[in-house]
């Protein structure tokens, strides 16, 4: 997914108020096709729509089928060719195929309700969740997260190699969580927004920690350790120190070293990294857990001002996310 996509929880919202729901999600793509797979559309028996499997080309078709799930409770499998003309309306070069799995909700034949909340609990708290469903005998299942961990890292849904068993992965929203709400951060959080990254800032300084600063954004006037405990650092979150002040971006950092957060990034020159890994092999850290900070911050691009630093960690934050 490019963005935490509330397909499942609209479609589970569509079902309890007596529409009728189904969820259409891409489950293969050739050439140039709109969605990626594991896009997702939520349906209803009244027309409603949220989300996308197409960017428009094939969408009408899509619904049609959709409704019409609803109404027999059959699950299926479309096929659709993007011809040349629908992919340059939709902005692509070239046209494609794309395959996609149309679920209606409820029924013999459909996703079961239980299956579907519990898949909403999971994504509600931020846990990784694999919802596994064979498209020839349409069993159903939430999977063993530890069974599809090179799909979680990739973000990476798709059928297995038996090209029956489809596995839609449900990884929590990206987090960018920022300390220190300086100018890097003014030009970082409407990026990492962009990007797909749900940011959060936090300074301890009233005169940094302004809204007016960050109109719209999340900003925690705090110290680090006051907030950390309560966002959470897991394998979606970017932690993104940028103070230069060791008295608010240590505790921060102490605490990002024993979790799983997937990125750390602290801003300072070669000579100011060096005291840093001096301060965390004082405080017990391990060689291999401090070799997990980048520092100095971002791909070396040449990066000069505030914006340009911004593109480098966005940058290197998206390489550690997808290569590592």
């Amino acid at each position: 997914m490019d963005r935490f996509d509330d397909s499942p929880e609209q479609a589970l919202a569509f079902h309890r108020a007596g529409k009728g729901a189904a969820l259409a999600t891409v489950v293969e793509t050739w050439g140039s096709a709109p969605r990626r797979t594991g896009a997702m559309l939520a349906v209803s028996g009244e027309g409603d729509l949220v989300g996308s499997v197409s960017g428009g080309c094939v969408e009408g078709a899509v619904v049609t089928e959709a409704i019409e799930a609803i109404g027999d409770g059959r699950s299926r499998v479309l096929t659709f060719g993007v011809s040349d003309d629908d992919a340059f309306a939709v902005g692509l070069a070239c046209g494609g195929t794309i395959r996609i799995l149309v679920e209606p909700v409820g029924g013999a034949g459909g996703m079961p309700v239980a299956l579907l909340e519990a898949l909403c609990a999971a994504r509600g708290a931020r846990e990784k969740a694999a919802y596994v469903v064979d498209t020839e005998s349409w069993s159903r299942s939430l999977g063993d997260p530890g069974a599809y961990e090179a799909r979680f890292r990739a973000d990476r849904s798709g059928f297995e190699e038996d090209g029956r068993t489809f596995v839609a992965i449900h990884n929590p929203p990206l987090r960018l969580i920022c300390v220190g709400a300086v100018h890097i951060a003014q030009a970082l959080l409407p990026m990492a927004r962009i990007a797909g990254y749900d940011p959060v800032v936090i300074d301890p300084r009233p005169a940094f920690a302004a809204e007016h600063r960050f109109p719209g954004e999340d900003i925690r006037e705090a110290y680090p350790d006051e907030v950390l405990d309560d966002l959470g650092l897991d394998s979606r979150t970017a932690l993104v120190l940028l103070t230069h002040d060791p008295k608010i971006d240590d505790a921060a950092l102490e605490q990002a070293l024993a979790s799983e957060c997937f990125y750390i990034g602290a801003l300072g020159s070669t000579r100011t990294h060096a005291k840093r890994v001096t301060r965390m092999e004082a405080a017990g850290h391990s060689e291999g857990a401090i070799g997990r900070i980048h520092g100095p911050i971002g791909l070396d691009i040449g990066a000069a001002g505030p914006a340009e630093i911004a593109v480098s960690i966005l940058a290197e934050m998206t390489k550690v996310l997808r290569q590592a």
